[in-house]
Formats: structure tokens, sequence, C-alpha cells
């Protein structure tokens, strides 16, 4: 692949082009959430859905700042070689094994553009000079546009070469199968059955399967998918690779939910693996409601990046309802719990442990492996920051309570009491 070539820019704006760039790298926060948030407004649903993939995308448009940045600071105003780091590598496998099409590379244009609007913005706090303004747009501009050119002609090639070798396999049929089963496609269980060699006409459980950041090892995937079918009494699950770190997991005729306590513990040699159980159900149908209640639960575990290692759709239900609208949920928070939304993190896990263990102070302590005066003293103190009474409302408080827990304490309007104006 052949770079342009093209004349350094001038000492002068290859200095403020160094000078922008070390602010950009220095703290690249505002610029990142700005990207993510375009880039995965405009993503493919199947894409946006997928806690995974979305981790893989952000991670890749990082990288790519973080790259481009990083060569300018070095080399202002040369050409920067296409992006194909470990990340984009990632994606490119991620678009690939789910099916998605050569278009899902229309984010790398979306997070360009935010990218140059946000350097466009900076430049003219680098200088007010006219002609110095022209000059160090031109040649950023030129580096920017030619560097994602280069580097979505690479992920192309990557995404063609990963295809070649996926349909030399059978893991394309077996994902082409299960994406017409979950999108509700006219296909017979029959059919699905004989394409997947896994009976459908049975009961199913689901799981997702992932790992976060780099500490997973080759297999770890694999190996918890046969620690949580043994912990449910079934026999070898049955599975698809979704992306490079997120595996697809069926169990067929599943004695019982496995107990997150026991699979966490089998778990801790697994450092990065995490477990979003499904539902149970019957047939074509339920392969299907199973695993997207599975997702369900993965999307709501990845708001709590490491913990918990595993959850149980069964017991998150209520609270995936509840965050369906995030801003309704968070005002919830703050009306029900009021200065306590804000309070020690201590302090409102003991009592959500509390009313989890039905307003026992003896349980509760046994939960959180603490003294039962010292639990006496927490709860004491949350009665003191609710803005009315516990008695009679220990379901909505323990919702609440549940609902911070999983979207932190953050919440609009935190301390009000329930009779203040929204």
């Amino acid at each position: 692949m052949s770079t342009p070539r093209w004349e350094p820019p001038s000492e002068r704006i290859a200095a403020l082009i160094r000078s922008g760039i070390g602010e950009l790298i220095a703290d690249p926060d505002a610029l990142f959430a700005e990207v993510d948030a375009a880039v995965l407004a405009a993503a493919p649903r199947r894409l946006a859905d997928d806690p995974a993939i979305t981790a893989a995308t952000i991670a890749a448009d990082h990288a790519n700042i973080l790259h481009w940045a990083s060569s300018n600071l070095h080399r202002p105003g040369e050409p920067v070689s296409a992006n194909l780091s470990p990340q984009v590598l990632d994606l490119a496998r991620d678009i690939v094994r789910r099916g998605l099409d050569d278009t899902t590379l229309n984010v790398y244009r979306i997070g360009q553009n935010i990218a140059w609007r946000v350097w466009m913005d900076r430049a003219f706090t680098l200088s007010s000079d006219p002609e110095e303004l022209h000059e160090l747009l031109a040649v950023t501009a030129r580096s920017i546009f030619a560097f994602v050119d280069e580097t979505v002609a690479g992920l192309q090639e990557l995404i063609e070469r990963e295809r070649e070798q996926l349909v030399r396999g059978t893991h394309a049929e077996r994902l082409e199968t299960v994406n017409l089963i979950l999108e509700g496609a006219p296909i017979t269980s029959v059919r699905a059955s004989a394409r997947l060699r896994y009976e459908l006409a049975r009961s199913h459980m689901a799981a997702v399967v992932w790992s976060e950041g780099e500490g997973a090892e080759e297999g770890a995937l694999e190996q918890a998918a046969d620690v949580l079918a043994h912990a449910a009494g079934a026999g070898s699950p049955f599975t698809v690779l979704a992306s490079t770190r997120s595996l697809w997991v069926w169990f067929a005729d599943a004695r019982e939910q496995p107990d997150p306590g026991a699979v966490q513990a089998l778990l801790a040699d697994m450092p990065g693996v995490r477990v979003a159980l499904g539902s149970s159900a019957e047939d074509m149908a339920g392969f299907r409601r199973a695993h997207l209640d599975a997702l369900a639960t993965q999307r709501l575990m990845h708001r709590r990046p490491g913990d918990p290692r595993i959850a149980r759709y069964e017991d998150v239900q209520l609270i995936i309802l509840c965050v369906h609208d995030e801003a309704d949920a968070r005002e919830l928070v703050a009306r029900t719990l009021g200065a306590l939304a804000d309070a020690d993190a201590e302090v409102r896990e003991t009592l959500r442990t509390y009313i989890r263990e039905e307003f026992s102070a003896s349980r509760a302590a046994r939960a959180l492996y603490a003294h039962r005066n010292t639990v006496l003293n927490r709860l004491a103190r949350a009665r003191e920051l609710l803005p009315a009474p516990l008695e009679h409302r220990g379901l909505q408080v323990g919702l609440a309570l549940e609902i911070a827990h999983w979207l932190g304490s953050s919440a609009p309007g935190a301390g009000r009491s329930e009779g203040e104006a929204a």
C-alpha cells in the first residue's frame, strides 16, 4: 500500500501541530466521548446491541485517534501509515463473524468527521494568522483524510482475508443460521436444526461468555462454557463465536440454573472472563428468547466493568426493565433515596443487602461478612439519609437501590426530598 508524497510543513506549522497534538494526547477523553457517541449512534443495530462488538469498535476508534496523533507529534505533517493494530484486527474479525458487511466501515468516516471538526476548533486556538491557519488546516486535513483512507483500505483487505478463511470452515453456516433464527426469519425448526447439527425441539438455556481487557487466555471462553454446562447439569454446550472476545452459548435440557456463587468460584482462574445467563425456554422460539435475555443481561453488566463476574437474567429482569429509560430510572433513584443516593457506597450496599435478606440484620451481616453492630450502625445512617421512613416503602427503596447499584449513584437532583420540586 503506497503512501502519498508531499512536502513537509514549515517549521512554524510543525510547531503548531506538535502543540495542538500534545494538548489532545494529554486529555483525549472529551474527544473520545464525542466520537464514541456519534459512531455508536450510526452503527448497525446488530453491532450497537452487542457490548463486546461495541467495545471492539470503541477500542479501534481510540487506537486510530492515538495512532494519528502520536505520528504527528513526532513527525508533524508527514504521511501516517495505516493503523492495523490488534484492536483494528479484532474489529475486522468481528465484522465477518457477525455477518456484517463492509458498510459497517462507515463508522470510520463518522469518527473522522468528528475528529476533524474538533481539530479545526483547536487549530483556531493555536493561531489567529490567516496564512498560518490556511497551511495548518491544509496540512492536517491532507494527513487525516489520507490516514483514514489507507486504514479503511487495509481493513477491507483484512475483512476479505478473514471471510476466505471463514467460509472454509463450519462457523460461517452456523453463524448464518443462528442469525436467521435471532432475526425471526422464515426458517423451519427442522431445517435450522439440520444446519446447526443441534436439535431445537427441546428446552434451551442461553448464556453469553466474554472477556474484558487483555486478561483472558486462549480457550478461556470455551472453558467457561464447559464450566457453565456442568453447573447446569447439561451436556456439551452449543457455541457460536460471536466476536474475538465473545461466545454465544446454549445448553440443551439443563436441569437447573447455575448458582452464580459456585460459578464465580470456578471462574477464579479465568481472569477477565464474565458470564451473562439468559432464561430457559422451549423450542426454536425459546432458543431465540433465551439468547436475547442473555444479551440484555450482558448489556446491563457492561455498565459495571469487571463486577459482577456473573449475573442471571432472572435476578436482574426487573432492573433491565427499569433502566430501559435511563433518565426516568435515575429520577426514581433521586426521588426515592434522596441524600442516600450520593452517600457512602457501604451504607447503600448494607441497606440493599438488608432489604434483599428480608429485613434481617443478622442475615445481612453474614452476607456482607460484617459484624451485626456494624450493619446496624450503617442501617441507622441510611435511615437518616432517606427522605421518608423505610417502613411500608421497602419495595420502592429496594428497587431504587438496585438501580443505583447497576447505574451508579449519580442521579439528577440527588439529595432532594420527595416533597421538593423536580
